[in-house]
């Protein structure tokens, strides 16, 4: 006897049943994932410490890209089908803001004087200008809870980063590289949302964003001088460190998180970074902690935890979904 046909009920049933879980799902993995996120986004700290001890920041970033990028490419090409000219041209494109002027920005900034406190800091407002550019380009509206949890997150910042904040001597210029650097990252988010290009798999995206972002920093480091690197313990670990940590583990969470979370919310976990930074300095370093370091944490925390809310992020969560069956017609 044939089976019977599903009707339009069952199968309404059946979609509504499969959604659940995943939806429940993902609010489940959240929390582990904003966690390794912060981690490992505040972990350069470390191994720029150790790397630079005895070689140019650009030097560093040259062989960090470098290592991670050709450490990606044979992931990459078995990564299912390899993408087109105008997909690797699109993603280099990334590679480049997202990558090389984002990081270059801040070193050469630091290179002419300013402040460390005060490029961490403009840095660490990435997800305010993430927050600020998702409604006009991605059509995230904004909850006005997402609006006050940045405010309060911002806050937190500042308690944290307080005592290390000045205003140093270096050219006009060179703050306002730290201000657009800042925002060619926030930017190259949305943007990367926007166009579809996260859907390119991550070995393959950040592959040759890494790769495009070392090659320039290779040229910036060869019109320096030699760009072999020192034969230092250090070096190899700190390396070691920035390429599995800050490299690997960072950028893999946060597009994968991309794929599955509104950017504002995504983005508002790097509010934690500065505290958290102090952390790893406290214990691989034996740093001192004050009580304002806590005191910004738990600031900070609950201003993400805000952004974070199922009532703040559901607009925008409806509009991604929008956009995502958009996209499938499209193709």
């Amino acid at each position: 006897m044939d089976a019977p046909s599903s009707t339009p009920l069952s199968r309404s049933v059946t979609t509504k049943a499969e959604t659940v879980p995943t939806a429940l799902g993902r609010r489940m993995l959240w929390p582990l994932l904003a966690a390794v996120l912060v981690v490992s986004w505040s972990s350069g700290f470390v191994g720029i410490r150790y790397a630079s001890e005895h070689a140019s920041v650009v030097l560093v970033l040259f062989w960090r890209l470098l290592f991670a990028g050709a450490l990606l490419l044979p992931v990459a090409l078995l990564s299912g089908t390899l993408p087109s000219r105008h997909a690797i041209a699109r993603q280099a494109g990334f590679g480049v803001m997202a990558v090389f002027l984002y990081l270059g920005g801040f070193a050469l900034a630091i290179g002419q004087r300013v402040p460390t406190g005060l490029v961490a800091l403009i840095s660490d407002l990435v997800p305010l200008a993430i927050a600020a550019l998702s409604q006009p380009i991605l059509g995230e509206r904004l909850h006005w809870r997402q609006w006050a949890g940045s405010a309060v997150a911002v806050g937190g910042v500042l308690l944290v980063s307080r005592e290390s904040l000045s205003v140093g001597t270096a050219p006009l210029w060179a703050y306002i590289l730290t201000v657009a650097s800042m925002l060619t990252f926030a930017l190259t988010t949305v943007l990367q949302k926007r166009l579809g290009a996260i859907r390119m798999p991550i070995a393959q995206s950040l592959c040759i964003q890494f790769l495009t972002g070392g090659m320039l920093f290779g040229l910036c480091a060869a019109w320096q001088g030699p760009i072999a690197p020192p034969a230092d313990r250090n070096f190899a670990v700190g390396i070691a460190w920035l390429v599995l940590f800050s490299t690997f583990v960072c950028y893999a969470v946060y597009y994968t998180s991309l794929r599955l979370y509104p950017a504002a919310q995504v983005s508002a976990v790097i509010y934690l970074s500065p505290p958290v930074t102090m952390l790893w300095g406290w214990v691989l370093f034996n740093e001192p902690l004050s009580i304002v370091t806590f005191q910004g944490l738990g600031v900070t925390l609950l201003g993400v935890l805000m952004t974070s809310m199922p009532g703040a992020s559901r607009s925008a969560s409806r509009h991604i979904a929008r956009a995502g069956s958009s996209a499938r017609g499209s193709r």
